[in-house]
């Protein structure tokens, strides 16, 4: 392996591509709003992780595990950012805050279940990132809008990958297409807490996207593969989710003791 002193290429790429390194200090608001986009990012790339070697076919294990670190890396980033409001590293973050100090989304953190369950949070998820991250490349941020800039090149991916996905299982076998229906019903609930704009937003002006701005785009899109895949919109209640606040899913305490468990047994340790 090449080296540079005592510092390897790789770990050269990896300083390079974590925006936020090296650079000014978050304000409190804008390192509250990172943890948003960071958790979001990091608990789903945990729950995909868990499809490895059990995908419903090989190209699928290895789809939704470039998926997985597609998010890992995001969340590094913005982890990384966020913590340098306080002093406190990527590893800090996800592996030593306590659930209440999470800020991620009730949807990302519901089961996997089936694979149409995973497909159809992953299509409420990825669009709603598509239309995040091109709004947040004009960010008043530079960071953010670096962070953005990277993120939506992958996430249009993820996108595509969920709708093409919905389409196969909707036109599929009756079987199928009732399981994509009963995931989307499942999943639904949980949507309209990504579009609820709070006073941090107000806070922080131009450095955010207005998560209310991004629902019209959403919807554009969500309406067009459903038109395709002949299904409609679940009639079904807004959960009153909080995770933006510290309130979880009952899930949350579950995925993060399995995420975290190494570290917190082995603080420090390093292979």
């Amino acid at each position: 392996m090449s080296t540079h002193g005592d510092v390897t290429v790789e770990e050269l790429h990896l300083a390079q591509e974590l925006a936020g390194s090296g650079e000014r200090a978050a304000s409190a608001d804008v390192a509250e709003y990172a943890l948003r986009l960071g958790d979001d990012a990091l608990i789903l790339s945990q729950q995909l992780g868990a499809w490895i070697s059990r995908g419903p076919e090989l190209e699928e294990d290895v789809a939704l595990g470039n998926i997985a670190l597609d998010l890992l890396g995001h969340a590094r980033s913005l982890l990384r950012y966020a913590g340098s409001f306080d002093g406190r590293s990527e590893d800090d973050l996800a592996f030593f805050r306590d659930e209440p100090e999470f800020r991620s989304a009730w949807i990302v953190e519901q089961p996997n279940g089936d694979f149409a369950q995973t497909i159809a949070r992953q299509l409420v998820v990825s669009t709603y990132m598509v239309e995040l991250y091109a709004a947040l490349r004009s960010s008043g941020d530079a960071t953010i809008a670096a962070v953005a800039e990277k993120a939506l090149k992958e996430v249009d991916y993820h996108r595509d990958h969920a709708v093409q996905w919905t389409l196969r299982l909707a036109g599929g076998t009756e079987e199928s297409r009732s399981r994509m229906i009963r995931a989307l019903r499942d999943v639904w609930p949980f949507v309209d807490e990504l579009f609820r704009d709070d006073p941090l937003i107000d806070r922080l002006g131009d450095a955010a996207a207005r998560p209310s701005s991004l629902r019209a785009g959403f919807d554009a899109v969500i309406d067009t593969v459903f038109a395709r895949a002949d299904l409609a919109v679940p009639d079904v209640a807004a959960s009153s989710a909080g995770g933006r606040q510290g309130s979880h899913a009952t899930p949350m305490g579950h995925i993060l003791a399995e995420m975290q468990v190494l570290a917190r047994r082995h603080p420090g340790a390093t292979w």
